[in-house]
C-alpha cells in the first residue's frame, strides 16, 4: 500500500495535483481514495463534484473524502474528554474553560491522520493521495504523533493499577473524579493508533511527501524550510512538483521578465533540492477544474504512457533517501539524522529528560526519544556533515550496546505505563 501526501504553500496548486494523480493510480487499476485535510476544503471543487465527510465514488476505482474534524474528534476523544471535564470542573474550572482546556492541542490534526490510518487499515485501498493542508498546518499534522505522546505523558502520569488499588481509599478522602477503566481503554486506543499512524508515514517504503510549488522566490524559500522541518521528522521526501511554469510557446514581451524570473528560481529549485528529481507542470490556458482537465495534468506530469509498477505510475519511489540511523565509530554511538538545506547556526540541540533530545531549527522543534541504549549515555557533541546532523554519545571503549537495545520504542513504554508495568 501507498500513501502519497502533497504539501506546499497556499494556491500552488495542491489539489490539482493531488486529485491528478488519484485519477492516474485509479486508472492504472488501483482502488484509491483522495483525502483532504484542509479545513478549507477545495477538493470537490477541483472534481467539479460534492464531496462530504464520507467517502464519495468520483471515478472506476477512485473514491474522494472531506474529512469533518469535529466528526472524528468525538469519535476518539470523547470519553477521555468527559473525564477532564469532570476533573477540572472539580478543580472549580468554569464549565465553558473546562471543556476548552480538556481538548487535546491539535486535535484538528489528530482527526485528520486518525481517517488516514483507518482506511489504511481496512485494506480497502491501494493507494491514499491526502491534499493536505498549506505547509505550517502540515508540519502540525506531521509533528503531531509526537507531541500527543509528549502530552498524554504529561496529563496521565499515573498507571491504571495504581489506581485501581488508590481508588477505594480515595473516594473515601475526597470526592476528586478518578478515571475509571474505560478512560484508560480509550487512552489506549489512542495511543494504539498514534503509533500506528507514526508508523505507516514515517515509513518510506509506504509514504512519500511531495513538495508542490510555483517558481517564485518567496514560495521556493518556503519549500526549501519545509524540506528541512520534513527531514527533521523524519519523512521520506521523493519529489518536487513545480507548477505553472510559462511554455516557451508564449512569445509576447508582456512575459519575458516573468519567464525570466521563474527559469532564474528554477535553476534554484534543482540547485537545492537535488538529488530530488523535478517534476515540471505548464500554465495551462484554461483553468484545472473536471475530470478532464486533471487527466490533462496527470499526462503532462507522469506521462502518456502508463504502466503499473512502471513508467507513469506515482506510486513508484522516485527517490529514496538515507533515513536516521545509528551506528558506532572511533569510540562514539552515533544518532545521525538527515537536515538538508540548513545552516549550521541554526541548529540547536539539548537534553531535556533522561530518554529524549530536543532538536529546535526556527520555530520548530522535535523531541526525539532515545532507545534504552543511548538513554544512558552522555552527549559528547554533535556535528553537521553533509545535510546530516550526527549526535555523538560517549562509550565505554569496551562497552557493546546490543541491537534491540537501539531500537527506539517511546510508544510501548507509554502504553507499559498506562497499563501499569514498569515498560
Amino acid at each position: 500500500m501507498r500513501i502519497l501526501l502533497y504539501t506546499g504553500k497556499g494556491g500552488v496548486g495542491k489539489t490539482s495535483v493531488s486529485g491528478a494523480t488519484a485519477l492516474r493510480c485509479a486508472e492504472l487499476g488501483y482502488r484509491t481514495a483522495v483525502l483532504s485535510t484542509d479545513p478549507a476544503h477545495s477538493l470537490g471543487d477541483s472534481f467539479e463534484t460534492p464531496i462530504g465527510n464520507e467517502l464519495t465514488q468520483l471515478a472506476p476505482n477512485l473514491w474522494g473524502q472531506e474529512i469533518d474534524l469535529l466528526n472524528q474528534m468525538d469519535k476518539y476523544w470523547g470519553r477521555v474528554q468527559a473525564y477532564l471535564n469532570a476533573l477540572f470542573a472539580w478543580q472549580g474550572m468554569d464549565e465553558l474553560v473546562a471543556e476548552e482546556a480538556s481538548v487535546l492541542p491539535g486535535m484538528e490534526e489528530l482527526a485528520s491522520l486518525m481517517q488516514i490510518t483507518y482506511l489504511a487499515d481496512t485494506g480497502d485501498f491501494d493507494v491514499i493521495v491526502i491534499d493536505a493542508a498549506p505547509t505550517g498546518a502540515t508540519l502540525q499534522l506531521l509533528s503531531f504523533p509526537d507531541m500527543a505522546r509528549w502530552y498524554i505523558e504529561k496529563i496521565f502520569p499515573f498507571q491504571r493499577k495504581t489506581i485501581q488499588i488508590a481508588r477505594p481509599v480515595m473516594r473515601r478522602l475526597s470526592d476528586m473524579p478518578l478515571p475509571d477503566d474505560d478512560v484508560f481503554d480509550s487512552i489506549e486506543e489512542l495511543v494504539s493508533y498514534l503509533e500506528r499512524m507514526s508508523g505507516l508515514l514515517s515509513d518510506p517504503q509506504v509514504s512519500s511527501v511531495r513538495v508542490v510549488l510555483n517558481p517564485e522566490k518567496m514560495v521556493v524559500k518556503e519549500a526549501q524550510r519545509a524540506y528541512t522541518y520534513l527531514n527533521l521528522y523524519g519523512y521520506s521526501v521523493d519529489s518536487v512538483i513545480a507548477n505553472r511554469l510559462f511554455p516557451p510557446s508564449i512569445t509576447d514581451q508582456y512575459f519575458d521578465t516573468w519567464k525570466k524570473a521563474q527559469q532564474a528560481n528554477m535553476e534554484l529549485v534543482r540547485e537545492c533540492f537535488h538529488p530530488l528529481p523535478i517534476f515540471e507542470i505548464p500554465f495551462f490556458p484554461q483553468e484545472v477544474a473536471g475530470v478532464e482537465m486533471l487527466q490533462r495534468m496527470a499526462t503532462t506530469l507522469f506521462g502518456e504512457k502508463a504502466v503499473r509498477g512502471g513508467d507513469g505510475d506515482p506510486t513508484r519511489h522516485f527517490y529514496m533517501g538515507k533515513p536516521q540511523e545509528i551506528f558506532r565509530q572511533d569510540g562514539y554511538y552515533i544518532l545521525s539524522i538527515p537536515l538538508p538545506l540548513v545552516e549550521r547556526e541554526e541548529v540547536h540541540l539539548h537534553r531535556s529528560i533522561f530518554d529524549e533530545l530536543v532538536i529546535r531549527i526556527g520555530n520548530w522543534k522535535r523531541n526525539i526519544a532515545l532507545p534504552y541504549g543511548l538513554a544512558k549515555l552522555e552527549v559528547a557533541g554533535a556535528r553537521y556533515e553533509a545535510d546530516r546532523l550526527n549526535i555523538l554519545f560517549q562509550a565505554e571503549e569496551e562497552e557493546e550496546i546490543p541491537p534491540e537495545a537501539l531500537q527506539t520504542t517511546p510508544w510501548q513504554s507509554l502504553k507499559a505505563r498506562l497499563r501499569g508495568r514498569s515498560g
